[in-house]
C-alpha cells in the first residue's frame, strides 16, 4: 500500500501495557511500512521510575518503517498531549492513526485504518475512523457502517476533519440545543453531556468528548467495524474506571475487513442496535453491585 497513515502511540507510566500494545501492533500487516511516532509524556511526582522504564523499552523499539520517541520535556497530560501529537502529524502528512498504550490490535487493524482513510480522504462528511465496537447483541449489521459518535479507543483522521477540531467548551457547547443535546446523547442512551459538563467544571480534561462534540456539530460522520478490531488491556486496574469498562469489552475480530460503506449516511440499523446496547447496558442493580465489589477487589490487589 502506497503512503501508509503515521501511527502516534501515546505512553505514559505503564511499561507492560505499552510493551504489549507495540507488541500487537508489529504483527499488524502493513506494520514494516509504516511510520510509528511515540510520545512519551514526562513524569508528574511520584511516576519517574515507571517513566523512565517506559522510555527505556521504546528506546529500543524495531519493526517498522520508522520509529520517532517524541520525549515531552514536561508533563503535558493526555489531552494535550494527544491534541499537539494529532494536530503535528495530521498537518505534516495530511492523515494519522491513533492509539495510546492500553490498546492490542488484530493483524488487519492497520489495513483497515489505511483503507478506510484512502476510500474516504475525499468525503468531507466522514471526518472519523474507529477500530472499536461495543460488544453489540447478534445483528445483521454489515461489516461496516457510519455512526454519528466518534469513539476514541482506537481511531484516525484527516487533516482536512481535525481542523474543525474545538479545544474550546464553552463556545461548544453555546451551539448545541434541546433537540441536538438528545440526539448527541444517542437519543438519551448514552449521557455524553454530562462529560462535557464535567470537562466545564474541572471534573475532566477530555479531549475526546470535544472532539465527538466537534465532529457532531458539524454534521460529521464516524466510519465503524461490526465486531471491534482491536481490545482495550487498561481495564485490569491500572486505569481509573476499569469497574465501569469491563461493560464495553469486546471480542477482537480476527479477518480483514472486506466491505465499505458506499452510501454516505448513519446506518439506521446499526443507530437501532447501538441505541439498545448503550441503554441496557448497566444491567440490573445486582449486576453493577457485584462489578463494584469486583472494582474493589482489584485495586485493593493492586496495592
Amino acid at each position: 500500500m502506497q503512503n501508509p497513515a503515521p501511527i502516534a502511540l501515546f505512553v505514559y507510566n505503564r511499561p507492560d501495557h505499552a510493551r504489549r500494545t507495540i507488541a500487537f501492533l508489529k504483527k499488524n500487516y502493513l506494520a514494516e511500512e509504516s511510520r510509528l511516532f511515540i510520545f512519551s509524556d514526562a513524569a508528574r511526582p511520584g511516576d519517574e521510575e515507571k517513566v523512565n522504564e517506559v522510555r527505556e523499552m521504546i528506546a529500543g523499539v524495531e519493526g517498522f518503517k520508522s520509529v520517532e520517541v517524541v520525549k515531552r520535556p514536561h508533563n503535558y497530560g493526555l489531552a494535550n498531549s494527544v491534541i499537539d501529537g494529532v494536530t503535528r502529524l495530521s498537518k505534516e502528512y495530511g492523515k494519522v492513526i491513533v492509539l495510546e498504550d492500553d490498546v492490542i490490535t488484530s493483524p488487519h487493524t492497520l489495513q483497515y485504518f489505511n483503507e478506510g482513510l484512502r476510500k474516504y480522504e475525499h468525503v468531507d462528511q466522514v471526518m472519523h475512523i474507529t477500530a472499536y465496537m461495543y460488544n453489540l447483541k447478534e445483528n445483521n449489521l454489515p461489516e461496516t457502517f457510519f455512526l454519528r459518535i466518534a469513539s476514541s479507543q482506537a481511531w484516525a483522521t484527516w487533516d482536512r476533519a481535525w481542523k474543525f477540531f474545538e479545544p474550546d467548551i464553552d463556545l461548544l457547547m453555546s451551539k448545541f440545543d434541546r433537540e441536538s443535546k438528545h440526539a448527541f446523547e444517542v437519543e438519551g442512551a448514552m449521557n455524553f453531556w454530562k462529560h462535557m459538563k464535567h470537562f466545564k467544571e474541572g471534573k475532566n480534561n477530555s479531549w475526546a468528548i470535544r472532539w465527538y462534540a466537534s465532529v457532531f456539530l458539524n454534521k460529521g460522520l464516524s466510519l465503524n467495524p461490526r465486531v471491534s478490531l482491536i481490545d482495550n488491556i487498561g481495564h485490569d486496574g491500572s486505569g481509573v474506571h476499569s469497574a465501569v469498562g469491563e461493560i464495553y469489552r469486546s471480542p477482537i475480530y480476527p479477518k480483514r475487513i472486506s466491505s465499505y460503506p458506499e452510501v454516505i449516511e448513519e446506518h439506521p440499523e446499526a443507530f437501532a442496535v447501538l441505541k439498545d446496547f448503550l441503554k441496557n447496558r448497566k444491567g440490573s442493580l445486582l449486576k453493577r453491585g457485584i462489578r463494584y465489589l469486583n472494582h474493589v477487589i482489584t485495586k485493593l490487589k493492586a496495592r
